[in-house]
């Protein structure tokens, strides 16, 4: 089983600038490696404390020279926001280079109406111009040569430099959340990543979905859906769960702050209908309500908990791969540490234990 690391840079401790911010989470990230972590990961999101990880590919650039051996990945790149794929594929192959292969790529589609309507990009738009940019992208590092005849991205036909030395066949991920999505990646022969939110019932169809557009379209079976949780480990239960209702909630309502979920706009945006249901659901539940049933979904407590956690996920989903999230919610740095510390000493090398188990029946 893999296992991952993922920094979600938000600005919510009180007494610290978004700079010492970065700072600490630089710091913290750096442990990763030792702590014996497959990848560090990191998002892109803009203009809000939820997350202000504007650059993922500068910021995992800057940690390729602090580590040696540590994979390092984009959760995602969004692609409707980049407005040159040639420069994108650029900065991709420089960071892969400079690191020694160590990239994972990662594509996303952006669900956040203020980032889309800041950068000038019509959210209606974000499938197609997903779909056009990925299949430049992933055609250019197959190929080494990059080229565009759609609406949104026309380029000439240009080599790629600095060149690959390895292609991204097998370190390739893109996001989905929800059903169009799960299908539509299929297509790129990538593999699936998914933040986690609701209880693995409500995220099985869509994994059913990719696995069954993947088999169609690439013979093969797919390969395991990479899920991200938030997780603080504590060997106190009681503790782990008061810590959790401070900041996680804080965290989850910045979720729901910076993605409008309770405003139940998504419904009438093509390409985001299935968010209406999420939508209905967490307005059903209330805002208190809907904080509750996230926090029961993450994987925290005492090691063994969230050993537990995660054990009981193979039997509804079947293999997959994981992510960590342990700075949320303005937690104070030392807490981080000592959690994560934890984490790597219990849990990390027993989820690396695990052989795979028989593949779930598709229905």
């Amino acid at each position: 089983m893999r296992v991952g690391y993922m920094l979600m840079l938000a600005s919510q401790h009180e007494t610290l600038s978004d700079a010492q911010m970065f700072r600490e989470e630089m710091r913290i990230a750096e442990m990763a490696e030792k702590w014996g972590y497959d990848a560090i990961w990191c998002p892109e999101h803009h203009f809000e404390d939820y997350s202000i990880s504007v650059d993922n590919l500068q910021i995992l650039s800057y940690l390729a020279g602090r580590t040696s051996t540590i994979k390092l990945g984009s959760a995602a790149l969004i692609l409707p926001w980049w407005n040159q794929p040639i420069r994108l594929a650029e900065r991709v192959a420089l960071l892969d280079a400079l690191s020694g292969g160590r990239y994972i790529l990662g594509f996303g589609r952006g669900l956040a109406r203020r980032e889309f309507e800041t950068f000038g990009v019509p959210i209606e738009e974000s499938r197609d111009r997903f779909d056009e940019m990925a299949r430049m992208l992933l055609e250019a590092f197959d190929t080494g040569y990059i080229e565009g005849k759609g609406p949104h991205f026309p380029q000439v036909r240009t080599e790629i430099r600095p060149r690959l030395e390895r292609d991204m066949k097998d370190r390739t991920y893109c996001v989905a959340m929800s059903p169009t999505s799960a299908q539509a990646i299929a297509e790129h022969d990538t593999r699936m990543m998914s933040f986690v939110q609701f209880e693995m019932e409500k995220l099985l169809p869509n994994i059913e979905i990719f696995r069954k557009e993947f088999v169609a379209r690439h013979n093969r079976a797919a390969p395991p859906p990479l899920l991200v949780d938030d997780c603080f480990c504590s060997e106190d239960m009681g503790y782990a769960e008061e810590v959790v209702r401070k900041y996680l909630s804080a965290k989850y309502i910045s979720i729901l702050q910076h993605y409008e979920f309770l405003s139940d706009y998504h419904k009438e945006l093509k390409g985001y209908e299935a968010y209406g249901e999420s939508a209905k659901f967490l307005n059903d539940l209330g805002l208190e309500g809907a904080v509750e049933d996230y926090i029961s979904h993450q994987a925290w407590g005492t090691p063994q908990a969230i050993l537990d956690k995660l054990e009981g996920r193979r039997s509804i989903i079947g293999d997959y791969e994981w992510i960590s999230i342990c700075s949320f919610g303005g937690m104070p740095y030392d807490m981080v540490e000592k959690s994560a510390d934890l984490l790597s000493k219990t849990v990390v090398p027993e989820l690396k234990s695990w052989s795979p188990i028989e593949e779930v029946e598709l229905v």
